[in-house]
């Protein structure tokens, strides 16, 4: 269990120049240049787009009505993840009838205001209808799979920045291993690599992430099965681009050698991002470590905070986010902005 007692319902190179444009939102207004001429902006995701980065929100369909809500959403981010609407137990929640509906709305909603989106997620143990979790059939579980990535994946090819094939495999009891799920138990060690594979197939052009949490910190047995499992992919040519670190703190903030842990995934040729950020209590001091991390590592090419205000959040208890329940910006806003190079207003 993540340290944070997970909930069910939670919830998931530099980039071409080419493609900066697409990352700027209409804030990016705002953004001019100081006198050193570096540009300077004045929200989170116009700041991000001036080194080709992203800084996103996980999002809700079912708020994008709360004009407060998506009014902060349509200012801040350039990049939207779906909470829960592109789950597999919200997309295929009986065998062959797939459900595009929620996802569909927030992607439309992005679309419409210049925002990329992340797919969250294609495989994952959890949220998973009870159908899938009781197949016993290694052929029948792999044809289900295989079938709900493809069909997922080929109704927003075109519409999906990167994807989160396989979400939280890993074990978190030291070994370094897989987590037992009906994946694991019966495909064996190999679904990972199928997965990812056959999203490949079906988008060629979305980046294909893995997403875990607990590992930040260089030093653990997770961050190292994990760490292990992408060398051996690189190195026989698996489709993965990037690794999602999910970070989500304590009010300490992030781990002393998370900025180790970016790079040493980075050298292995991914991209690395922070998928779900959150900090309990939201200290200041936690952001800005954590948003200089990512920004002192080339390769890390976003981030997105998990929810947008505090009652959001699946955390809500521990007001772990850069807005109030009221809207309004908190002092982490303003340290998450100045880590990403920008200028805070009022």
């Amino acid at each position: 269990m993540n340290p944070l007692k997970r909930l069910g319902r939670r919830r998931a190179a530099v980039l071409p120049l080419l493609a900066v444009t697409a990352l700027v939102t209409p804030a990016a207004a705002n953004a001019a240049p100081d006198a050193s001429g570096a540009v300077r902006a004045s929200t989170l995701g116009a700041q991000a787009a001036q080194s080709g980065r992203y800084f996103g929100a996980a999002v809700a369909a079912g708020r994008l009505g709360d004009g407060t809500y998506s009014g902060i959403l349509d200012r801040e981010f350039n990049s939207v993840t779906p909470e829960n609407e592109m789950k597999w137990e919200t997309t295929e929640r009986s065998r062959g009838s797939f459900n595009f509906g929620p996802g569909d709305q927030i992607v439309s909603h992005a679309s419409s205001h210049g925002q990329r989106v992340r797919g969250h997620t294609l495989v994952w143990h959890s949220q998973l209808p009870s159908w899938v979790g009781s197949i016993r059939d290694a052929n029948t579980l792999r044809s289900v799979m295989n079938n709900h990535i493809t069909t997922v994946a080929n109704h927003y090819k075109g519409r999906i920045y990167a994807w989160d094939v396989v979400n939280e495999a890993f074990a978190d009891n030291g070994s370094g291993q897989h987590r037992s799920s009906v994946f694991q138990d019966v495909l064996g060690n190999g679904f990972i690599e199928e997965a990812f594979r056959t999203a490949r197939s079906a988008d060629p052009g979305a980046k294909l992430c893995y997403n875990d949490y607990s590992i930040e910190d260089w030093n653990s047995a997770k961050t190292q099965g994990v760490y292990r499992m992408v060398r051996d992919f690189k190195s026989r040519g698996v489709p993965i681009d990037c690794v999602g670190f999910q970070s989500h703190f304590g009010a300490g903030g992030p781990p002393g050698n998370f900025q180790t842990t970016l790079s040493n995934f980075a050298a292995l040729g991914v991209d690395v991002q922070l998928t779900e950020l959150d900090i309990a209590q939201a200290p200041a001091g936690a952001y800005t470590n954590t948003v200089r991390a990512c920004m002192n590592v080339s390769r890390c090419t976003g981030i997105t905070v998990w929810g947008i205000r505090d009652s959001d959040s699946w955390r809500s208890g521990e007001n772990p986010l850069l807005f109030d329940r009221n809207g309004n910006k908190k002092a982490a806003y303003g340290a998450a902005l100045t880590a990403l190079g920008g200028t805070p207003t009022a």
